[in-house]
């Protein structure tokens, strides 16, 4: 089975400022990213797939609520029936009211763990953080549990 994601800019974000784009390339088959989002980066990455959004009218009503790219990369999620990873907290919750399926850059290190992308969660978390990446403390140690790493 295919398991592929469509991404906002955050995670792709925050993994290029510490050199690890490739977690999340080797996390999914295919990532869809939306025009917004493309734009948002401001730099391509082969094996990002730019995938353009269809619902224009759904786009502009998410637009009232959160930003350019987070509604491009909710719209797709839903035309493609994918997996949306996601961090921002506003964002997540419309997301989880439509009922899209979200993961955000947590998740996104838990799964790579998981599959053997990467041995460790906690040291990529700290560079994250370092590079002023959001995460709380809170999920900081829920995901060392999770990951058993604690």
């Amino acid at each position: 089975m295919s398991e592929n994601d469509v991404s906002d800019s955050a995670c792709l974000i925050g993994l290029e400022r510490i050199g690890r784009s490739e977690i999340l390339a080797d996390s999914f088959d295919v990532v869809f990213i939306p025009p917004a989002v493309e734009r948002e980066l401001g730099y391509k990455l082969d094996w990002l797939v730019v995938q353009p959004v269809r619902n224009f009218a759904f786009v502009k009503t998410l637009r009232t609520q959160i930003g350019e790219g987070e509604s491009e990369a909710m719209a797709l999620a839903v035309e493609l029936n994918e997996l949306l990873v996601l961090d921002d907290k506003k964002a997540r919750k419309i997301a989880q009211q439509i009922g899209i399926e979200i993961i955000g850059t947590v998740g996104v290190l838990l799964r790579a763990k998981a599959k053997e992308i990467i041995s460790e969660v906690k040291p990529i978390l700290d560079e994250l953080n370092a590079v002023d990446f959001r995460i709380s403390p809170t999920l900081y140690q829920q995901a060392l549990r999770l990951a058993q790493e604690t």
